[in-house]
């Protein structure tokens, strides 16, 4: 476990350990998130990267029809 410091204008540096673990680069992304008491750091991840995990879902089920478009 890492400890960082907050700087006077608010930064924080990810530990290397962190970095390398999360295969995080210069100039990438995250998603800041408060939940609870605790601060999250998550990786933006590029569009066709998170449509990937949807491919071959089924979607064919019949929708309410309240909810068609």
């Amino acid at each position: 476990m890492s400890t960082v410091t907050v700087s006077p204008k608010y930064q924080v540096v990810i530990p290397q350990d962190v970095r390398r673990h999360m295969s995080i680069k210069p100039g990438q992304k995250l998603v800041a998130m408060a939940w609870g008491d605790h601060i999250v750091l998550v990786p933006q991840r590029p569009i066709h990267e998170i449509q990937a995990l949807f491919k071959g879902m089924v979607n064919d089920f019949e929708r309410e029809r309240d909810r068609e478009f």
